[in-house]
């Protein structure tokens, strides 16, 4: 009999889709076999071995003089060890994790006000490295830092790995070879931040191999191939560029760095399991950390503040430039917060609502939502705090909270404005104007500058000065130990939890022969080691946000960075017992010096609006 050709072609057809779903069907049981058979276990017992492995070393130390070369040895083991646990360790206790390798400072605890001494892994660096401890102190150190590393040990004993977590950590390790291994921030003595970066690149291709690998090879072939092969690259890279001082960061992170945190962004997708989270300071889809959204804005907005709508951002750009919100009307944001300077004032200190100097320089309003303390002594907790003490204070728009401008309302759209994003009419107050404003001042985001577009890679501009310049911050100028790249702030990765102030010394007058009185943080306390303790801003847009310092002394970037190449206020001969500069000098020669300030101008953005 002879078949119809249609029916034939139909009958084909037929049994090439019942094949290809037979394949498909096939496929997807294979992979919903190797989720289920991602060994979690395994990922987990590594960090666990590891942390015992780092307890085992302190212990050997404890039993070495603070002055052997065995104390060396073990010391760098035990660091070794420990940066293979960090992951997952400093994921379950941040504190603890910060504190175990943190810088080697007195800190003063929140809630008995006691100023403990420095303890961690940095601190007895210190003490191998530069001597000046006793036996007896040494052994102190080590004790109570085998402490915290226990508790880190037994968080990773007691709590289950899972994908959420191991993916979180993963990321917030990649965070840390960025802002403090190739700095040396978490090795200022020793220099073994080079060679602990490239430990934390292996370490990513054995738990990812412990892991998901075999589910991501099932998937994509291709990008498992890449990845080993970008981190093998990479890990060579610092493996022919050893020198710390010398090392080319700029090229590391542009060539190498960047492609691998791409790489790995793309297997956290391919791998199917991972679930998008939004109460983390990263956007964990952003390809590398120099994104213009690389950051979840939301998490660092206030809790009572998040997910404004555009009708209160609009609402809170208007507000911004009226000088009704001030109680003489002769006072508005912008009237120390320009746009055309990078929302600075490009004065000294402007002026109060009297016509006097204010006390302090009024600093950049740009990425603001990212600190975590607000005005130049870091009192204010957070964005809505900070403008709240501008209403309060007597000198700015002299206006209480509870209070509301109805010269504002006098304009109708106004009263619409505010209907919309805050409901029907009722008294309102300051504290709505406040989140208006908060919410319109956490979008002044900038991530557009040379230096972001060259390190993503969309253009390949940077000269050869700049280049050794950004190599200076990173390195040997030891600018990114205070401010963490790549944000250029004091607010600390990877947690973003804390914003660091420092004791730098600041003369009263660019003739630098006396200090400035002005106590900064510690009217706080009155703890000494507080006393000229300011908040560590940002640098981006710095070409753009003279004069420079809290009070404004310095007038160029000259200035300023001969200020830190002589060693801070303890360089030029000022009593500061407490500085927590991690250098005494720079010994930048001039070229040195005039790359730095090359460099910081390429982090000027492409400009914003430039008026209302």
């Amino acid at each position: 009999m002879k078949i119809p050709l249609k029916i034939l072609m139909l009958t084909v057809t037929l049994v090439s889709v019942m094949f290809s779903a037979c394949k498909n069907e096939e496929k997807t049981t294979q992979s919903d076999e190797l989720v289920a058979r991602v060994d979690w276990t395994a990922v987990q017992d590594f960090y666990l071995e590891n942390s015992k492995k780092t307890l085992a070393y302190l212990d050997s130390l404890n039993t070495s003089s603070v002055s052997s070369e065995a104390a060396k040895i073990y010391f760098i083991e035990a660091r070794k060890a420990f940066k293979e646990a960090e992951p997952y360790a400093s994921y379950l206790k941040p504190e603890v994790g910060h504190q175990a390798n943190g810088p080697a400072l007195p800190r003063l605890t929140d809630d008995t006000q006691r100023v403990l001494l420095p303890i961690g892994l940095q601190k007895i660096e210190e003490s191998i490295y530069e001597g000046g401890v006793s036996e007896n102190n040494f052994k102190r150190e080590v004790e109570l830092t085998r402490g915290l590393v226990q508790v880190l040990h037994d968080a990773i004993e007691k709590r289950d790995l899972n994908e959420q977590r191991f993916f979180i950590a993963t990321h917030q390790q990649l965070m840390r070879m960025v802002s403090f291994g190739i700095t040396g921030f978490d090795t200022p003595v020793s220099g073994l931040g080079l060679e602990e970066t490239k430990a934390s690149l292996q370490n990513l291709i054995t738990v990812y191999g412990l892991s998901v690998q075999e589910l991501v090879q099932s998937k994509d072939a291709a990008l498992d191939e890449k990845l080993q092969k970008q981190v093998t690259e990479a890990i060579n890279f610092i493996g022919d560029n050893p020198n710390f001082e010398t090392f080319d960061r700029y090229t590391f992170l542009r060539e190498y760095f960047n492609p691998v945190m791409r790489s790995w962004v793309a297997i956290r997708k391919a791998s199917g399991l991972w679930e998008p989270v939004l109460h983390k300071p990263f956007n964990f889809d952003a390809p590398t950390f120099f994104e213009e959204d690389s950051f979840n804005v939301e998490y660092f907005r206030a809790i009572t503040n998040r997910n404004p709508s555009e009708a209160k951002i609009a609402l809170g750009k208007r507000l911004f430039f009226d000088k009704n919100l001030s109680q003489a009307k002769d006072m508005a944001c912008v009237t120390c917060h320009n746009p055309k300077l990078a929302y600075t004032d490009g004065l000294v200190t402007n002026l109060n609502n009297s016509g006097n100097p204010l006390k302090r320089n009024s600093p950049t309003l740009i990425n603001a939502i990212f600190q975590r303390g607000f005005f130049w002594d870091g009192r204010a907790e957070t964005l809505l705090a900070q403008i709240s003490g501008v209403f309060t204070n007597k000198e700015e728009f002299n206006s209480s909270v509870h209070e509301f401008s109805d010269e504002v309302l006098k304009d109708s759209t106004y009263y619409e404005a505010f209907k919309e994003v805050f409901g029907t009419r009722r008294k309102w107050s300051n504290d709505e104007t406040i989140k208006a404003l908060s919410a319109y001042i956490s979008t002044l985001n900038g991530f557009s500058s040379k230096f972001d577009k060259n390190i993503r890679g969309e253009v390949d501009t940077f000269t050869a000065s700049e280049k050794l310049g950004m190599n200076l911050f990173m390195g040997k100028a030891l600018c990114a130990t205070c401010h963490f790249m790549p944000l250029t702030s004091g607010t600390v990765p990877p947690f973003f939890t804390d914003t660091e102030k420092e004791v730098i010394g600041v003369p009263e007058t660019a003739a630098n022969k006396h200090l400035d009185d002005d106590l900064g943080f510690y009217f706080m306390y009155t703890e000494p080691i507080q006393l000229g303790m300011f908040k560590t801003p940002t640098v981006r847009n710095v070409a753009l946000t003279a004069p420079y310092m809290h009070n404004g002394v310095y007038q160029t970037l000259e200035e300023v960075i001969d200020f830190y190449n002589t060693g801070g206020g303890g360089g030029l001969g000022f009593d500061l017992p407490h500085q927590t500069l991690p250098f005494d000098n720079l010994d930048l020669t001039d070229s040195e010096q005039t790359a730095l300030i090359d460099f910081l101008k390429t982090l000027t953005d492409v400009p914003r609006e430039t008026e209302y």
